[in-house]
């Protein structure tokens, strides 16, 4: 695997050193394996061999033509064959029996037979059997010393020994399986090693660890420093990550790591997108207080699939403005409706005076003035916030247009309560809605939109009526959910979000909407004269 442009050359991997180290660790426990081994073997060889000259000296001592021989002038004639085929027959390396004062009666050397015993006796001569290294005429050795008994006399001593250098050389024997045997655990060890480094390099793609340390900080700072918010999914639904932005748009807690999707209290739409198996782009939701626009893309790995990645982007104020810039696009629009029509009724006064009507030319002239002129003035009278007076005289320039009549309540009064954009929100889309209602109803009664606003108990009471035919009690409660609608004309594009942010505005404000019914629908917003 190529290694990453952005590592620093000459730094070690993680892969590297893990190897560098599991192979040093397995090294020294080979090694320190085989020292023990080692010990352990040669203590076994001395111990072994130290009971096969006991074992044997006990015997020796304890055969009757041993105590026959020594009784006799010449022991050395029947005692050198017996003591030579004992050795040969046993692989020890002398049989030396010789008298309490330790002259030689055996040797495996004949000519040092009747010679003084190089050793010592003296444990012997009291009656013990024991045990010693020492380096007599065939070197080291180690030997036992037993006494021959007879009557319950000493009459003998005979002493069994096997050489060090035979027990080095068994013991070598042994080092080299011991040595095949760490060998083949060292080769075992460092393949394993390298195995596992192999795949911690695939892993980490030759990262060495204090740059996998620094790129998870940089990561870490820069996932919880975008505006944008960021949700990793596993595959089940759960999180994973959620950085700090994300966190402030949907209003989770502190740490949902570990929680499915569908358990952080979110919408069944946004749940729904943020797991989907598709990738899903630009797609706005409404939730509580925000207008979210929501992306999310599978992740793959060797086609598994991984969870999904999902970022979110606040466009509150973006479709606030946008409602803004409907708002101030209407009024435009009604305002050339409006010069249209007064180009109309200009020519109409023109002709008029030119066939001599005079009289007639006036009062058509001043019925059209005193009843626009009565509509703005209660307008401009009873609102004081400008953009709002526009908002409402817009709209109903742009409802006369469309044949409907939109008329504000003589006791409407609307000061300062609340954020304009708002309430252009709020009363933009209900007068919208009104309108398209009231002229589905057109066939029963003649379309009419009543606006009204009032204060009582402290709030602002917005209440929006229509001529139309009503909504379905059972529908009230979806109506304010993004995607709910009932116009079938032009697709779903464009429809099924106004009263969502209607809803939205609202509750930002601590407010709550009412669907009543009276000759249509009838809805009813209360805002605290303070938002919370």
């Amino acid at each position: 695997m190529r290694r990453p442009e952005w590592t620093i050359p000459g730094r070690w991997s993680v892969a590297r050193q893990l190897l560098v180290l599991q192979a040093a660790i397995v090294g020294l426990l080979v090694a320190a394996g085989a020292g023990i081994a080692y010990l352990d073997a040669g203590r076994s060889a001395d111990d072994a061999a130290a009971q096969t000259v006991t074992a044997l000296a006990k015997s020796i001592a304890d055969a009757d033509n041993v105590r026959v021989a020594v009784a006799t002038p010449d022991p050395s004639r029947l005692l050198q064959p017996y003591a030579e085929r004992v050795r040969h027959d046993t692989g020890v390396d002398f049989v030396t029996i010789m008298s309490p004062a330790g002259i030689r009666y055996t040797h495996p050397n004949p000519s040092r037979i009747g010679g003084p015993f190089v050793g010592n006796t003296g444990p012997a001569l009291a009656g013990l059997t024991f045990t010693e290294t020492y380096t007599g005429t065939l070197g080291p050795s180690v030997r036992t010393v037993a006494p021959v008994y007879d009557d319950g006399r000493i009459v003998a001593l005979v002493a069994v020994g096997i050489t060090i250098r035979v027990i080095t050389a068994e013991l070598r024997q042994r080092l080299i399986s011991l040595a095949v045997v760490a060998a083949a655990v060292l080769a075992v060890g460092v393949g394993g090693s390298y195995l596992v480094a192999a795949r911690l390099r695939r892993q980490t793609r030759g990262v060495a660890p204090g740059e996998l340390r620094e790129m998870f900080e940089y990561y870490e700072a820069i996932l919880h420093t975008v505006r944008e918010g960021l949700l990793l999914l596993d595959r089940s639904g759960r999180v994973v990550l959620c950085n700090d932005a994300a966190r402030d748009l949907l209003d989770l807690d502190p740490d949902p790591r570990g929680r499915r999707v569908t358990e952080l209290g979110l919408s069944d739409e946004l749940a729904a997108t943020c797991a989907s198996a598709e990738p899903r782009s630009d797609e706005v939701h409404v939730a509580d207080t925000r207008v979210l626009v929501v992306n999310t893309k599978p992740v793959r790995s060797r086609d598994t699939a991984m969870g999904n990645v999902v970022t979110l982007r606040d466009h509150t104020e973006l479709q606030v403005l946008t409602g803004e810039l409907d708002t101030v696009r209407g009024f435009a629009e009604s305002l050339r409706s409006q010069a249209h029509e007064a180009a109309n009724r200009l020519h109409t006064v023109v002709s008029l005076v030119e066939l001599g009507r005079p009289d007639q030319a006036v009062e058509f002239a001043t019925a059209e003035l005193r009843t626009a002129q009565r509509l703005t003035d209660r307008v401009v009278g009873s609102v004081s916030e400008p953009v709002l007076a526009a908002l409402l005289l817009g709209k109903s320039a742009e409802a006369g247009e469309r044949g409907v009549e939109l008329a504000v309540t003589e006791d409407t009064v609307m000061e300062g309560v609340a954020e304009p954009r708002d309430l252009v929100t709020i009363l933009g889309n209900l007068i919208d809605n009104a309108v398209d209602a009231a002229l589905a109803g057109a066939d029963v009664r003649p379309p009419r939109v009543v606006v009204s606003a009032r204060q009582e108990d402290g709030a602002l009471v917005l209440e929006v009526a229509d001529s139309g035919p009503g909504v379905d009690p059972d529908a009230v409660p979806e109506m304010f959910r993004r995607g709910w609608t009932t116009k079938t004309s032009g697709g779903p594009v464009g429809h099924g979000i106004g009263l969502a942010l209607v809803g939205q505005a609202v509750r930002r404000h601590g407010g709550d909407v009412r669907v009543s019914h009276d000759e249509g629908a009838v809805f009813t917003v209360r805002l605290p004269l303070e938002a919370p």
